[in-house]
């Protein structure tokens, strides 16, 4: 049987403190998909079309899911997309993650790697400059959950 120095019962009772302090915070960050799309939206209402997400439809492992998107403009200073944001509906963090476009991009397209945690609607919403938004949707079924699932 092990004696608990004074240097051990310090160093647990710190960590337990950080753990709680952090705790809150974390918890206070946490947000469901809705509120993340109200949010980047302001409240505003996105309509269906002119975004592309490409996505497979079945996903082997969720660690590691391909995805591209692509959104419809001109992309000149008077009409060019701002922003588009991946939401993970099913994700226990759901934004996903935000792409920003300038007129000096030429295209509205991006492609990258995410994780799902399972089988779930992955949602891409698009800021356009005259303040619109617009959205697709995809479902993506995946058989091995990437998120600890």
């Amino acid at each position: 049987m092990r004696t608990i120095t004074r240097r051990d019962a310090m160093v647990l009772g710190g960590a337990a403190v950080a753990a709680l302090a952090i705790s809150p915070a974390i918890a206070a960050e946490t947000k469901d998909a809705k509120s993340v799309l109200a949010e980047f939206t302001g409240g505003k209402s996105a309509s269906e079309g002119k975004i592309t997400l490409e996505m497979p439809e079945i996903a082997e492992n969720g660690n590691t899911v391909p995805l591209s998107i692509s959104v419809d403009s001109p992309m000149t200073a008077d009409n060019h997309v701002k922003r588009v944001i991946i939401v993970a509906e099913g994700n226990p963090r759901p934004e996903v993650i935000t792409f920003n476009f300038s007129p000096k991009s030429g295209v509205a397209e991006a492609s990258t790697r995410m994780r799902l945690a399972k089988t779930q609607n992955v949602v891409a919403v698009a800021e356009l400059s005259d303040g619109s938004f617009h959205m697709t949707k995809r479902q993506v079924k995946v058989t091995i959950g990437g998120c600890g699932g």
